[in-house]
Formats: structure tokens, C-alpha cells, sequence
């Protein structure tokens, strides 16, 4: 929601103000309106020079006292800078009311006007001024972090840590190159307060010393105005907007930042993370103005106020956009080194060397990843990327109520399974407590492949048989057993293309490409019929039928209704019990329900659970009933090294804790729902788009060349996943043609990172 005031609307008419300043303050004089965004006017009388600023109605009692008590908090301080002085009403109050028509009432404060020359009036700038620029500012920083006032905690429209109110506004940019600026700008800082804003120190902050509210006298700064937009805000905000104003126009713009930098840091210095924030905090703000001026034109494109900076904004944030953050921030600030380590084509040179050739790198230009916090990833060149294909680092990149469990709990204690632990039971009680009462008994191993091979092995002790139904295109894991029942390996590249005589393909239910068509229950049934078929011709019996409930590496694809039911209840016939893989679908991603395979309204026999236990941890689970677990008990033990450990445990609790408390579940129905309708919106202006797909936050878009034929856009999507790259956005291909998009996100990304994709996604299309 935008925190912007409609400022156009509360003009009052030249006599009304004439009239208050007579009756309220005995002042008369000659009247000229100010430039700027706000209602202000110059009163020339015989004796002084007045400034009167007229707050919109959205502006409280409590924020005007506010700004009236920090004025003279810094009068009163020891500081040589001059700042408004309030001129009180006839009856001692610091404003008065005027009333512009019956339901309107403004309020006036009346100023003393303060002289020097207004920064953006200078035709040059000295490396002294910018030093004492500098200094100025960190002398009142540390001021102000003295003052304290009940309604300094609020927000607006130039508030630089609410900045995603301003990401819808990308949209009314008509010049692609500069939407495209001011897109990645916007993000960027997003990704940059997500990564440092609980570190960074925060105080009461003036938060807008642009080039119209300083002023001049020579080499130094004599003045500061309008505490109007001052809030509680990280300290460093201040800086980074003034140095937003002072590059523009600027020949060498960071060289000018740098010497305020400079002047700053000698009398506050600034922490690491203060330094590294500087440079996209600044370009925030830029991006916050320009934001505002586009939004503006909607209002009134002729203001004669609005937009006297927005030329000049725009030049200058083109040119930022072309300088890595590592390097702006380096040549910003005075003792800041870049990220250590290997270039990236050293790395791939070593990778060379000492990996094996089959693992594969991402993009068409590999990324080196330094950081990662929440929804973003942060290469070596300090460029943010929104990540839209981690379904491993479920709650988040280095969540910090994650991280803490691990390390305290590997301070503490971490043994194996053979000794009692509260938090081997404590976790296991917690996984069972998600799941139907029938599934009841746990097995912790390391990762989804474990997980899944040790599922097999209970079928097969249980049943007495060997054979496995799988679906065509499915993949459940890296070991020689799991390739064997996952035809997206040994049916791809490099794969053997035929089954093993223990393994039985039915069709994926796939109601867009295969053989039935729809989400119907009658497709559901006739695939399922499939199912049925095939288990009732396998010699010897079937052991189970492994499937997601989601398809994954097939494609996204969502069975139709009625399948899974219908094709369990014929498994079941033919004596095999049910496997469901959630993998990568679990954990509450799928929005309405906490496990996928509760959408379809069935309870399978053994679960294998794996990725987002550990949120990057390595941790995965099998769980049965007690009856199959018995089975198993043949007197081979079952032992993992690491399986079910104290630190993986303490690990898993706070997953699922920070999966409660942040009602993750929830968030991924309502965001999953917001992404399904937006992607639907770009599939009726874009024919490439197929097909759309998923449920909560488990996604595809099927890429096809047309609609018709449906001959996969398999080029089209790999361009499509390195062109969003470019724009800050990761995503990657499934599906057996790797022509469908899929998205599979940290599920606390938002809504505004939802927006940026689906402008993103809609730019490149168009660009094809």
C-alpha cells in the first residue's frame, strides 16, 4: 500500500493565508510560494523573513510536536547548525489551524527564515565543502541519537527501509532501459536491508538532507531544514540519502561521495555493515524519488515543483547501474576490502580439476555466491539475486533462529543414535504430530536418497516381493537403486533407456501433454486405471507404487483429481503398499496442507521426507506405521552415522518452529494463489505460455513453440532463465524437454518479490 499523500489537494486560497498570519501571529508581509513537494510560502515583512509550512491532513498533532521538539533539541545543543526556529501562535501554541473549506482543516507553523546558499544552487563543490558536508552530518547523527519522542517510530512514503511500497510504480516506467534501472534498484536495496537491517544501528534520524534542504556559506554548511520526513530509522540512512543529492550532477560521483564519506567516518565511524549498505541505500533513494515522480504524473504531469530533480536523477542512476556494488562501495568508503577467495574463472578451472565432470554449474555465466539471507543470494561482485528455485533452504537463506539452534546445539552435545537425547524424540514426536495417526514411527538418515532407498527396503521386507511401480519421468534420488526407479534419469541423457526387471513404468498423469486431457476425476480415474493395469500384470506382485504428489522433475506437474486416490486403492488391491516422496513438495509448500500428499485426500503407507527438514542442513526422514516398521526388525540393525544426530535434530524443531510462529503454511496459499493468477494474467498476453501449474508455492510454466501442437520452447526457456538471471531473478528448467520454468522458492519471499518477477517475466517475454 502507498504511504503517499495526495499533496495537490490542500491548496488554500492567498487571502486565507494572509488571514491566519495576521490573526495568529500579527505578521504581515508579501507571500511567494516555495519549491519543493510541500505547501511552504516565503513571508517577506518589513523587519524579518518567515517560512510557513502548511502539514497535509494526513499529518498528526503528535508528528508536527515532534518535529517542533527535535528543531530545538538541536538549537539547544552544542552543534554550529542552524535549523528552524518555531514561531509560536498569540496563544503560545507551535501551530495553528486553518480551515480551507468546511471538512478541511490544515495546520500552520510559521519558521524563522534561515539564509545561506540552498546546495542545489552551488556551481561547484569543493572537496572541503563535501569534508564538512560530512562532518555536519555525523555531528548531528550523533546528536540526534539523544533525542527520543513517542511518534518518531513511523513510516512514509521516504522512509528508505519501506521501499517495496514503491516496486508496484516500476510498471508506469514507458522506457524499458530505465524501468529496467529502476526494477534492479529497488530490489537491490530490498535485498540489502533484508541481509543487514538487524544489524545496522538505528537512532532518530533527520532523514532528508537533499540539496534544496542544506545551505551554504563558502566551504562550509551553515544550515539545515525540514524535519518534516525525520523518523527512527538505521543511522547510516541519513548519509546514504545525502549522498544520493550530493553525486547528482557530479563528473566523478563517487569521488564526490567519498570525501563526504570521508568527513563522516572521522567523527562517526561506521561499521562494516554500514559501509557495505551505503552504496545501495543511496541508490534506493534515488530510486525512491524516481519512483514518486512517476507515480506524481498520474496526479499532475505540469507541476511546476514536482520534478525539478528527476532529470538529473535519472542520469545519474544510469550510470550506478553500470558499477558493481563491491566496486561503488570500495571506492565510497575508506577501509573496506572486497570479498577474498578465487575469480570465477578460477574456480571453474579448479572445478575442472578436481570435480567430476558430471556436476553440472548453473547459467550460461556461472555465479560465484558469497552470502545468502531469506529469499536472496549474493554473488561475489555484491549484485542480489532473488531465488526462486531453492526449495532446499525452506524458511529462508541462513535463517537466524535456524543458524542459532545449530550452533548452540553443536557447542553443547552432538553424538549418534546409540545414546539418549531429548531431541532425537522431542523431533520425532514433532514430525508425527503433521501426519495421520497411523503414521507413527520414524527413521533419520541424511538425505532424500537415503530416505527413499531405506523406503524400499521396508516395502520390500514387508511384502516379501521385489517389483516397483514408478511413474514415467519421475526421480526420487542419486543412488544406483533410486536411478533404477526414476526415469528422468535412466530414461535421459546419458541413462540406460530401458527398465530394470524389478521396475514397472505407468504414465505420469500429466492432463496437459499426455494421453488424457484435464484436471477432471474423470482423467484422474483413467489414469489411474493405468496404474491398476500395469500392477496386476507384474509377475510375482508389486511391492509399492513410489510417487510425489506433485511431480518435480517431470515438470510440475499436478495430478489430476481422483488419481492418487483411485490409483492407491488399486495398488492396495494387487497387495503393494503406497510411497509418497515429499521431498521437495513437503513442509507446508503447498500451501492448504502441511504434506502434499493431503491434497489428495489419502494416507500412504511409508512417507520419505528430505531438502527443507534442515533448511540446508543435511537431514531426511522415513516414516511408516508401526506395523511396517516391526517388519523391518528382522535383527539387522539400522544405524546411520549421522542420521537423527542432536545438532540435525535441534535444527529440524527449529525449522518447523520458524515454519509456525512465521505461518509460513498460510503465507505459502495466499503468495502461491497471487503467483498462479499473475502468471494465468501473462499466459493471456503471451502464447509461449502453455500451461500454469502448482499449488501454494510449488510451481511450472509449461514453454511451448505453439499451442497446438505443444512442441516444447525448450531454447526459448533456457534464454528465458539466463535473461532473468541478468535481471536479478533465479530461476531454472524442468521437465523432460527442461522446457518448463519452475519455481519452488524460500517460502518467506513476498508479494512485492512475486510483482518483480511477473514484470520481470513479462519484459523478457517480450523481448522474444
Amino acid at each position: 500500500m502507498s504511504l503517499m499523500p495526495d499533496i495537490s489537494r490542500d491548496e488554500p486560497a492567498r487571502e486565507q493565508i494572509v488571514q491566519l498570519l495576521q490573526e495568529e501571529y500579527g505578521v504581515s508581509g508579501s507571500l511567494s510560494r516555495l519549491a519543493g513537494e510541500n505547501i511552504n510560502y516565503l513571508i517577506h515583512s518589513d523587519k524579518n523573513r518567515y517560512v510557513l509550512k502548511l502539514a497535509s491532513r494526513e499529518r498528526s498533532n503528535l508528528v508536527l510536536d515532534m518535529e517542533h521538539r527535535a528543531e530545538k533539541f538541536v538549537l539547544d545543543s552544542d552543534l554550529e547548525l542552524q535549523v528552524p526556529r518555531t514561531i509560536k501562535t498569540r496563544t503560545g501554541k507551535i501551530f495553528a489551524e486553518l480551515a480551507i473549506c468546511p471538512d478541511t482543516t490544515l495546520r500552520a507553523r510559521l519558521l524563522r527564515f534561515l539564509a545561506g546558499t540552498p546546495w542545489d544552487e552551488l556551481e561547484q563543490t569543493s572537496n572541503e565543502l563535501l569534508m564538512h558536508l560530512g562532518e555536519t552530518l555525523a555531528r548531528l547523527d550523533l546528536e540526534l541519537s539523544n533525542f527520543t519522542h513517542p511518534a518518531m517510530h513511523r513510516t512514509h512514503q521516504w522512509d528508505l527501509t519501506a521501499l517495496s511500497q514503491h516496486r508496484c510504480k516500476v510498471s508506469l516506467v514507458a522506457n524499458d532501459r530505465q524501468r529496467r534501472i529502476l526494477e534492479w534498484m529497488l530490489h537491490r536495496c530490498a535485498a540489502e536491508l533484508k541481509l543487514r537491517l538487524p544489524s545496522l544501528p538505528k537512532s532518530f534520524i533527520h532523514n532528508d538532507a537533499n540539496d534544496e534542504n542544506l545551505l551554504v556559506e563558502g566551504d562550509r554548511v551553515v544550515g539545515l531544514l525540514d524535519f518534516g520526513d525525520s523518523l527512527y530509522s538505521p543511522v547510516v540512512c541519513d548519509l546514504a540519502i545525502t549522498l544520493a543529492y550530493v553525486m547528482l550532477g557530479q563528473d566523478e560521483p563517487l569521488a564526490a561521495g567519498s570525501a563526504v564519506v570521508a568527513g563522516y567516518h572521522r567523527l562517526r565511524a561506521l561499521t562494516e555493515d554500514e559501509q557495505w549498505a551505503l552504496f545501495p541505500l543511496a541508490c534506493g533513494r534515488l530510486a525512491n524519488t524516481l519512483a514518486v515522480a512517476v507515480d506524481r504524473r498520474k496526479q499532475d504531469p505540469d507541476h511546476p515543483n514536482w520534478f525539478v530533480t528527476e532529470q538529473r536523477a535519472w542520469e545519474l542512476i544510469d550510470r550506478l547501474y553500470e558499477i558493481d556494488p563491491v566496486d561503488a562501495a570500495i571506492r565510497l568508503n575508506v577501509n573496506l576490502n572486497p570479498p577474498g577467495g578465487a575469480s570465477t574463472q578460477e574456480l571453474l578451472e579448479q572445478r575442472r580439476r578436481y570435480i567430476g565432470p558430471s556436476l553440472s554449474v548453473a547459467y550460461r555465466e556461472p555465479l560465484k555466491m558469497i552470502r545468502g539471507r531469506g529469499q536472496y543470494l549474493f554473488d561475489h561482485r555484491g549484485r542480489a539475486y532473488l531465488d526462486l528455485v531453492n526449495n532446499i533452504c525452506h524458511v529462508g537463506h541462513c535463517h537466524p533462529r535456524v543458524v542459532e539452534a545449530g550452533q548452540k546445539q553443536m557447542a553443547r552435545l552432538n553424538t549418534n543414535t546409540r545414546y539418549l537425547y531429548d531431541e532425537l524424540t522431542q523431533y520425532a514426536a514433532r514430525i508425527c504430530s503433521t501426519l495421520p495417526r497411523q503414521l507413527n514411527t520414524c527413521f533419520f538418515v541424511n538425505s532424500g536418497s537415503e530416505a527413499n532407498e531405506l523406503a524400499l527396503r521396508l516395502a520390500r521386507i514387508h511384502t516379501g516381493r521385489e517389483n516397483f511401480l514408478v511413474v514415467d519421468g519421475a526421480y526420487h534420488g542419486n543412488t544406483s537403486g533410486l536411478v533404477s526407479i526414476s526415469p528422468y534419469k535412466f530414461m535421459g541423457p546419458g541413462g540406460s533407456h530401458r527398465e530394470e526387471p524389478w521396475v514397472h513404468m505407468v504414465p505420469m498423469a500429466d492432463g496437459y501433454r499426455g494421453r488424457f486431457k484435464g484436471q477432471t476425476a474423470e482423467t484422474g480415474r483413467a489414469y489411474a486405471h493405468e496404474v491398476s493395469r500395469v500392477a496386476h500384470r507384474v509377475d510375482g506382485g508389486i511391492a509399492a507404487f513410489i510417487t510425489e504428489p506433485i511431480w518435480s522433475c517431470g515438470g510440475q506437474v499436478v495430478p489430476p483429481d481422483a488419481y492418487v486416490k483411485n490409483a492407491f486403492e488399486h495398488v492396495r488391491e494387487a497387495g503393494g503398499l503406497c510411497i509418497v516422496d515429499e521431498v521437495q513438495v513437503g513442509f507446508g509448500r503447498v500451501g492448504r496442507c502441511f504434506w502434499g500428499f493431503q491434497l489428495h485426500r489419502v494416507v500412504p503407507d511409508i512417507v520419505v521426507m528430505g531438502k527443507p527438514m534442515g533448511n540446508g542442513h543435511p537431514l531426511a526422514a522415513v516414516v511408516t506405521s508401526r506395523e511396517i516398521a516391526a517388519s523391518f526388525d528382522t535383527g539387522m540393525e539400522f544405524f546411520s552415522s549421522f542420521g537423527g544426530n542432536p545438532v540435525s535434530c535441534a535444527i529440524g524443531i527449529a525449522v518447523l518452529d520458524v515454519i509456525e510462529s512465521e505461518s509460513l503454511q498460510d503465507h505459502a496459499r495466499t503468495l502461491g494463489d497471487y503467483f498462479l493468477n499473475g502468471l494465468r494474467t501473462l499466459a493471456e498476453s503471451h502464447d509461449i505460455i502453455g500451461d500454469v501449474r502448482g499449488a501454494g508455492l510449488f510451481i511450472g510454466a509449461e514453454l511451448v513453440k505453439d499451442r497446438q501442437s505443444l512442441i516444447p520452447a525448450t531454447e526459448e526457456a533456457c534464454l528465458i532463465v539466463n535473461s532473468m538471471k541478468d535481471r536479478g531473478v533465479l530461476l531454472s528448467t524442468d521437465g523432460a524437454q527442461e522446457n518448463v520454468l519452475k519455481i519452488k522458492p524460500p517460502m518467506v519471499i513476498t508479494e512485492a518479490d512475486v510483482a518483480m518477477v511477473l514484470r520481470c517475466l513479462d519484459d523478457v517475454l517480450r523481448g522474444l
